[in-house]
């Protein structure tokens, strides 16, 4: 009986350190973001981190940008100005940024419709 015991509890550890594993290879992912120029590129919304107000867009090349909404970001559906709650991962999104050294800032984001 203990050693069912024992064999149980090793694989619920190991069931966790895999789960665990999954996670980390995500963020490996989106850890390798790409530094484009200044300008407009579509693409889709792969992640969205309400929390940080930041969102990841994949574009049609398989760049990954990595973009934190500011208050000045504008945000628009259809051409209305929408709250952040607005965005979906797997919406395709168009958006506007302007490159500063080695960052993105997001001058807007319009979700397409």
């Amino acid at each position: 009986m203990k050693t069912i015991a024992t064999l149980a509890t090793l694989i619920f550890v190991l069931t966790g350190s895999l789960m665990a594993g999954d996670k980390t290879t995500e963020g490996a992912e989106i850890s390798k973001t790409a530094v484009v120029e200044s300008g407009t590129y579509q693409g889709k919304a792969h992640k969205v981190d309400p929390g940080e107000k930041e969102i990841y867009v994949k574009t049609a090349d398989g760049k990954i940008l990595e973009l934190y909404l500011k208050s000045d970001t504008a945000l628009t559906q259809g051409g209305k100005k929408v709250e952040f709650d607005a965005l979906k991962e797997g919406q395709d999104l168009e958006v506007k940024v302007e490159k500063e050294g080695k960052k993105l800032k997001p001058i807007s984001v319009n979700i397409v419709e």
